[in-house]
């Protein structure tokens, strides 16, 4: 590739929204949570789901295919949410979703959706969310060992295995919060 030796428009979309196509006969409502129905078509989150933000207006594919309408979604920023029995002291902790509505600081098998960063009363807070760094599954842990900042050395394969597959988790994490 050369460099530009004259002008290149360029098309550029808003870098905190993202258009998706949305699931067959279903309606998302402006403001509600979207999850990926795991075959890239937007939905009403369910617990589980991949986040990919909250709609910024009404796609009502409720009589059409799959794709039939897009949902334009916030992908970024921070929104006050109703979160169950959120105290002044849960600010910075993550923040769940179990449907398009429904918010918690519960992992279970819901779906992280981001981070309180302000606390306005019993119950409601300003949540701060990013869908665009994707989904990184977490590690389950069957070691029965104690988690501490230090590797121990390690002889056996199967361990070695196991913190290889730590480490490239690891480096993951690392390699997204680079952006």
């Amino acid at each position: 590739m050369a460099t530009l030796a004259a002008d290149q428009p360029r098309d550029f979309y808003q870098g905190d929204f993202h258009d998706f196509p949305v699931i067959a006969t279903d309606i998302i409502y402006q403001g509600a949570a979207v999850g990926d129905n795991g075959s890239g078509y937007a939905r009403p989150l369910q617990a589980g789901d991949p986040f990919r933000g909250f709609a910024d207006y009404r796609a009502d594919n409720a009589t059409g295919g799959s794709g039939g309408e897009s949902v334009r979604c916030r992908t970024r920023g921070r929104v006050k949410l109703a979160i169950g029995s959120l105290a002044i002291t849960d600010v910075g902790k993550d923040v769940y979703a179990s449907d398009d509505d429904t918010f918690t600081l519960t992992e279970g098998s819901n779906t992280r959706i981001g981070h309180v960063v302000a606390w306005i009363g019993t119950g409601f807070g300003i949540v701060e969310f990013n869908a665009t760094r994707g989904v990184v599954t977490e590690l389950t842990d069957n070691t029965t060992g104690a988690a501490s900042d230090t590797l121990a050395s390690i002889s056996d394969a199967d361990t070695k295995n196991a913190i290889a597959s730590l480490a490239a988790k690891v480096n993951t994490l690392i390699r997204r919060l680079g952006n």
